[in-house]
């Protein structure tokens, strides 16, 4: 493999459109990739993680705003005070999500249950399905017992 990605295999490798990748750079949430001489792009391996990165923060719920605002953050570099925002930020949303996950939770809880009554009626229903079956063999038996014996 080479030490660059085209637009269209940074796409690919990171399960987004070429439109959403130039996207994302138009908006800042990508810095401007490196380029050829034609001027199409070069994803380098720095390039795609970042944008992995930023995809776990979108698949989390974190707003295009909040993500553009660590991406300013990040490009001031190693300094105390974007270090610190950039902390904070992932901390807010770290506590966003988990509350997230536990009511998630709740309501996977609550359709185990659901679902557990349900199997619970259906079981029932089968029971009285195969139950009414065997009265209605004992009568069609008992019936036609009738006939023979009126000689029918």
């Amino acid at each position: 493999m080479t030490d660059a990605l085209t637009i269209q295999q940074a796409a690919a490798a990171c399960g987004l459109s070429v439109h959403t990748l130039r996207y994302y750079e138009r908006i800042g949430l990508i810095k401007p990739v490196a380029r050829r001489g034609n001027g199409h792009r070069l994803y380098r391996a720095a390039d795609l993680d970042w944008i992995a990165f930023l995809l776990r923060l979108r698949a989390t719920g974190m707003p295009i705003a909040k993500m553009r605002r660590y991406a300013q953050l990040r490009e001031l570099g190693m300094r105390l005070d974007s270090v610190g925002e950039r902390k904070a930020m992932l901390q807010e949303h770290a506590l966003v999500v988990e509350s997230e996950i536990r009511a998630l939770g709740e309501t996977l809880d609550y359709l185990r249950e659901k679902i557990v009554i349900y199997s619970r009626m259906e079981e029932e229903l089968k029971r009285k399905e195969r139950g009414n079956g065997k009265h209605e063999v004992r009568k069609r038996t008992a019936a036609a017992e009738g006939s023979r014996r009126r000689g029918g």
